[in-house]
């Protein structure tokens, strides 16, 4: 009945479509909505309906199986697996179990205290650190400060929707950042500096983070929050773990880019991360046994961000996302402030479906020429769409964090779009809202 229901809705997002688009678009946009029902209802497996697209886009014509199946294996799933195997490792030597008794000593042991604790650390973590390696190291630990599913649930989203929110509070916390840096500096625009960025946008990620505390603790937070291990007293295993994981961190940081300060190591974080867990199958460390071990990586999440980059080629290739942005040239004719809401609504809820930096890197452009030639604020525009391609919360395959919050098996597809499109409007809200009236006299 659940197939059936997604087949109806794919066909019906079909002929809706063929209003608009063509054939081959129109299929494509039958797909995504086939896929999104399935992964919603889940009437399938997650890893079953995220291997699909490699059957159903050369099926239908909308890019061929060698296009398709070679998003299954970007760098960014590499950066994946060496997260979850340093995971499994704080798991498999309970290292979790004494970072969750010190943060339950440090703030306030209530649902509300502890998700704008960890969405806090998260937000100001993903400042400096990628949203995906911030919401890898995190998770583990967050997931066994309770036994409560419900609260479990509420943590793991908590550190996802921070790691997202965060991300825009410096110039390098986020790819689109950059590229909108970058598109700037190619339209010889004056550049938003390092600090005056932050004191922009730091008064909306506070916004935002206190609405996550309210709205993930609405209706849990009378539930007490015990702690599990009284001896904090580290084992080898553990020590070895904790020192690794340390050195991942400084490593990390001393990679990231700062300019004009600090130019960074240059390496890839993929490779960083995918290093520091393949290490632990290794001496002196051994933490790890393959044969055991690697049966806990969840496999399904990889295979679901293949289908977040396949649907982000599909998009490009069939000129979808050029139809996308010829939407926002029809609406030159609304006032700034509507048009500035449309850019907002539209990069949002279009991100849902696609990959942001792949989306911000066709629509910026787009945008400027829009700005351009209506007359309007042109920076201020820009801004607007790239925060609001980090904010999107409804589906996993939108951002990094959401499907890493969904691989740790306390979140649910239905759970993240019932919280997600809440904080979608909200974060819609406060961004045209500071971009309207206090952003507007700075840009």
């Amino acid at each position: 009945m659940k197939i059936l229901l997604a087949f109806s809705i794919a066909i019906f997002a079909f002929g809706i479509s063929m209003f608009v688009f063509t054939l081959q678009q129109s299929a494509l946009m039958g797909c995504i909505a086939f896929l999104v029902t399935l992964w919603t209802n889940e009437a399938l497996p997650l890893g079953v309906v995220s291997l699909l697209p490699i059957v159903l886009f050369p099926a239908f014509g909308i890019i061929d199986t060698k296009m398709t199946a070679v998003n299954y294996a970007n760098p960014i799933i590499y950066l994946f697996f060496g997260g979850f195997l340093l995971s499994i490792a704080v798991e498999k030597t309970n290292l979790h179990l004494h970072v969750a008794n010190k943060l339950l000593n440090i703030f306030p042991a209530t649902p509300r205290g502890m998700i704008f604790s960890l969405a806090c650390t998260s937000g100001l973590l993903s400042s400096v650190l990628s949203n995906t390696t911030t919401t890898l190291l995190l998770i583990p630990m967050a997931i066994f400060l309770t036994d409560n599913v419900k609260l479990k649930m509420r943590f793991a989203l908590a550190i996802a929707y921070g790691a997202s929110i965060g991300g825009i509070l410096t110039p390098i916390g986020t790819p689109p950042n950059l590229i909108l840096l970058g598109i700037m500096q190619e339209h010889n625009m004056q550049l938003i500096s390092f600090f005056q960025w932050m004191l922009m946008v730091a008064p909306l990620s506070a916004a935002m983070l206190i609405s996550v505390a309210f709205l993930l603790s609405y209706g849990v937070n009378n539930i007490q929050i015990q702690t599990e291990i009284k001896n904090n007293i580290l084992n080898k295993s553990q020590k070895k773990v904790m020192y690794l994981m340390l050195g991942l961190i400084l490593v990390l940081f001393v990679n990231a880019p700062i300019r004009p300060y600090w130019n960074g190591l240059g390496m890839s974080e993929s490779g960083i991360l995918l290093g520091f867990g393949l290490a632990l199958f290794m001496p002196p460390l051994n933490i790890l046994d393959w044969n055991e071990d690697s049966k806990k990586i969840p496999y399904a999440i990889m295979f679901l961000f293949g289908a977040g980059f396949s649907i982000a080629k599909a998009f490009a290739q069939t000129g979808l996302a050029d139809e996308v942005a010829l939407y926002l040239l029809s609406m030159m004719h609304l006032s700034p402030l509507l048009l500035l809401l449309s850019v907002a609504v539209l990069i949002t809820f279009t991100t849902e479906i696609t990959s942001n930096t792949a989306l911000i890197s066709i629509m910026l452009p787009v945008i400027y020429s829009v700005a351009q030639q209506s007359g309007i604020n042109t920076t201020l525009f820009m801004m607007v769409a790239t925060l609001c391609a980090s904010y999107a919360f409804m589906l996993p395959i939108a951002t990094p964090p959401n499907a890493i919050a969904m691989s740790s098996g306390a979140v649910s597809v239905k759970s993240m779009m019932k919280y997600g499109i809440v904080l979608n409007l909200l974060g819609i809200f406060f961004i045209v809202f500071t971009a309207e009236y206090f952003w507007k006299n700075i840009l």
